[in-house]
């Protein structure tokens, strides 16, 4: 037996186990792809279909999903989301296939067109699009924006931000490729698209395709005058999508808005627009302590004013009273049909009056990370969380 030692030893032991990463890898991927044609969805398939997918991609280690399984997959990878709580709708997901769109031009296109299907003029569907699968050589196509549509954050002088602080990093880095906001507190971002054998762009959101939604209260009419407003279409897009062993790095997708992700977080968060203490003076509450609840008051009627605004103005919003009714809807389902229900419990009870909605008074199957097809966030593939 021959020991090595030294720097020719440790090329050694990282060969070795790059190898038997790559191996164990491949063996899960092929794993994963048994395990999807074995869905029921795909069950009026030949048996001759998944035994040419294994095969293939046994040997080259890639293989080609039709139109069908792609959208198969696209809707059990909804279905498995244990974050989701709109999961009772995985059904009607529409799909985009833009696999053959390999420039970032026909990318930003494929995503007008994904805006242009989910918005319906208010009455919104749940979309994804679906973009090109990485080249042999392991670049991928990727849209590097969180959403389709989000808002600019500037810094100002005195540190504090004008806009949407989450995405200052992201406004600072477009800027500095030749994007110019208005400076105002809602300033659509352009999508920035990164895809092989191009330079990172960026690409202005056609107005048209942005519909928003102007917040007033049902009480007050000082509510309108604070000049806040919110898109229609949340359609996350910094996420992979895993079906059958492969991964699509570019698969935006939407639902619709829950009531408190716009009231309770994005508008309330001390790290976000951090609107609590100024409608709190404008309901001319006691903001001496916490004890007084003044924070309490003033989340309930800004999502008052949220899911009025929402259907004042036409635009599906469902508020977190009915989704976590519509979420045990479909907990109940997946239990009959002999399925589990992996759920982050954390995730799908609401960030206001939680204890008064039936998701937060039971036990869930625990969240499996591992669960095929899904939807899989970049970071936790890592290792890090959603």
């Amino acid at each position: 037996m021959v020991i090595a030692s030294g720097e020719e030893g440790l090329r050694d032991i990282s060969a070795a186990s790059a190898r038997t990463s790559t191996t164990e890898d491949l063996d899960r991927r092929l794993r994963e792809c048994t395990e999807f044609f074995a869905q029921p969805e795909l069950a009026h398939l030949p048996a001759e279909r998944h035994t040419a997918a294994l095969d293939e991609f046994a040997l080259t280690g890639r293989y080609a999903h039709t139109t069908e399984e792609l959208l198969v997959g696209a809707k059990l990878a909804w279905r498995n989301h244990a974050r989701c709580v709109g999961r009772n709708h995985w059904r009607t997901l529409k799909l985009i296939d833009a696999r053959n769109a390999v420039t970032a031009a026909a990318l930003a296109e494929a995503c007008w067109e994904h805006l242009r299907v989910a918005t319906n003029g208010g009455a919104l569907q749940s979309v994804i699009t679906i973009g090109p699968r990485p080249l042999p050589d392991g670049r991928e196509f990727r849209i590097l924006s969180p959403q389709l549509i989000r808002y600019a954050g500037y810094r100002n002088e005195d540190g504090s931000i004008t806009g949407d602080p989450w995405h200052v990093a992201l406004t600072e880095q477009v800027t500095k490729m030749g994007w110019k906001g208005e400076g105002t507190r809602f300033d659509v971002l352009p999508l920035l698209i990164s895809v092989p054998n191009e330079p990172l762009q960026w690409f202005e959101v056609p107005e048209d395709l942005v519909l928003e939604v102007p917040l007033e209260h049902p009480n007050y009419k000082w509510f309108a005058k604070l000049g806040l407003k919110w898109h229609a279409v949340p359609a996350v897009s910094n996420m992979d999508l895993e079906i059958g062993g492969l991964t699509y790095p570019c698969a935006p997708f939407n639902g619709w808005y829950v009531s408190t992700e716009v009231g309770a977080r994005n508008f309330s968060d001390e790290d976000r627009y951090d609107m609590l203490p100024t409608i709190a003076k404008k309901l001319r509450l006691d903001m001496s302590s916490d004890r007084t609840l003044w924070k309490d008051r003033a989340l309930v009627e800004l999502n008052r004013a949220v899911i009025h605004s929402y259907r004042e103005a036409g635009v599906i919003m469902v508020d977190h009273h009915t989704v976590a009714k519509q979420f045990l809807d479909f907990v109940g389902r997946e239990e009959k049909a002999g399925r589990t229900c992996p759920t982050d419990w954390s995730w799908i009870n609401p960030p206001m009056s939680a204890a008064l909605t039936p998701t937060f008074h039971r036990l869930y199957d625990a969240p499996d990370l591992d669960v095929r097809p899904n939807f899989v966030s970049r970071t936790q593939a890592s290792g890090c969380p959603i």
